[in-house]
């Protein structure tokens, strides 16, 4: 079965012609173009890639947690 989602991509110009992107909600989704029309296909794909590896991942795999650091010597 289908699911519609809808993803954030945050486009850069690249410095040496074309755009990338990145896709927020997917930590190293990332994608290139020649032109914005050729980056949104190729950020569709990769989305795709990334989420059909996802669907692969054994359910028993390690959980991913974040932790919060205090960095610096307390004055």
């Amino acid at each position: 079965m289908q699911s519609h989602r809808t993803y954030t991509a945050i486009v850069w110009k690249a410095e040496e012609g074309g755009y990338w992107a990145e896709v927020a909600e997917l930590p190293g989704c990332v994608s290139q173009g020649e032109t914005q029309a050729e980056l949104e296909v190729n950020i569709n794909e990769a989305i795709e890639a990334y989420l059909a590896v996802a669907a692969e991942v054994p359910k028993d795999a390690p959980e991913v947690m974040k932790v919060d650091v205090l960095v610096g010597a307390a004055d």
